[in-house]
């Protein structure tokens, strides 16, 4: 499929000097979605400005972020650690991933399925496990093909170890919303807080009623950042091998609200762990649904991808 993205006005200048391929790739996985491109050479490290024009919904091709896939060495921000440890555990491609806003993100879960879909279409991993380089360490995914009520291209991502602070230990509010939520700090490579809503603890609107257009606030105030998830717990079925369902929305740093974000499925399911004992849960998000699995150790997330199309930038 061929596509021609035309610049909006004032961009004509910056689309012949692009440091970024000519051909790129549009994804998603759970409507989380991506310009994503390969990068076999290392000459295309993007601009701040370049990440921020493609994601443009009106002016670029539109995109929660921008995924280059490169060789770690070829990645300029990485420290000679980094590039080793992926060298170690055989993961010869790196994502290289960058917000909306142009800024590095350390890890998306949702962003290794889909440039993992993405390398397996370009022939640069054979079987059914793919190694992938982050900035949050390397990550393990299995391709599990079609999965009932997960999708047709269905991964399954080791997301490694995760960090929880105390339960409820921060307050939640939406600027113009009356309420508020306790929320719970995770960090899953990037940093999580994480309130349980329409419950005894939360004064805040049904998970669907959310103004998440407007940035959250917790406090007391976390040094970096933060991705903000709102989940309400919709079933816990002890007769199906310990097994809980619930429903979440996200306000991504660098992008606001997106229709899911993988790592916040993770604190998600860390957080619900600890507040009811159960490690395995299916959580809807606007994208679609996913299934996350927690033990003491780590987090797995399953979950679709897709290819949208292949786009030729006009210079």
């Amino acid at each position: 499929m061929a596509n021609s993205a035309g610049p909006g006005a004032g961009a004509t200048g910056m689309l012949a000097c692009m440091s970024i391929p000519q051909h790129v790739t549009k994804a998603h996985a759970t409507g989380n979605d991506f310009v994503v491109y390969l990068d076999r050479e290392g000459r295309f490290e993007p601009t701040e400005e370049e990440v921020r024009f493609l994601a443009d919904r009106h002016f670029g091709i539109g995109g929660d972020g921008l995924i280059r896939l490169a060789h770690p060495r070829d990645v300029s921000d990485l420290s000679a650690e980094q590039i080793a440890d992926c060298e170690a555990h055989g993961a010869e491609w790196f994502m290289d991933y960058r917000n909306a806003d142009g800024s590095l993100a350390e890890m998306c879960g949702n962003g290794t399925r889909a440039i993992t879909l993405f390398a397996q279409r370009e022939g640069l991993f054979e079987g059914d496990v793919f190694r992938l380089g982050t900035r949050a360490g390397v990550k393990t995914l299995t391709s599990l093909g079609k999965v009932a009520g997960l999708g047709e291209h269905v991964f399954r991502v080791d997301m490694g170890a995760w960090k929880r602070g105390k339960t409820d230990a921060y307050e939640v509010t939406i600027p113009g919303t009356p309420g508020a939520a306790r929320g719970t700090f995770v960090d899953m490579g990037n940093p999580h807080v994480v309130a349980v809503i329409e419950d005894a603890f939360s004064t805040l609107p049904t998970v669907e009623a959310l103004d998440l257009v407007t940035k959250p606030v917790v406090a007391p105030a976390i040094e970096s950042d933060q991705n903000v998830e709102f989940v309400r717990i919709d079933d816990i079925d002890d007769d199906a091998d310990d097994l809980g369902e619930a429903t979440m929305r996200v306000n991504e740093r660098g992008c606001g609200e997106t229709l899911s974000c993988g790592t916040g499925l993770c604190a998600t399911a860390v957080t619900l762990r600890a507040k009811t004992g159960v490690d395995h849960w299916l959580i809807t998000v606007r994208g679609g649904t996913l299934r996350v699995d927690v033990s003491d150790t780590d987090v797995t997330l399953t979950g679709d991808a897709t290819i949208v199309g292949d786009v030729t930038l006009t210079r």
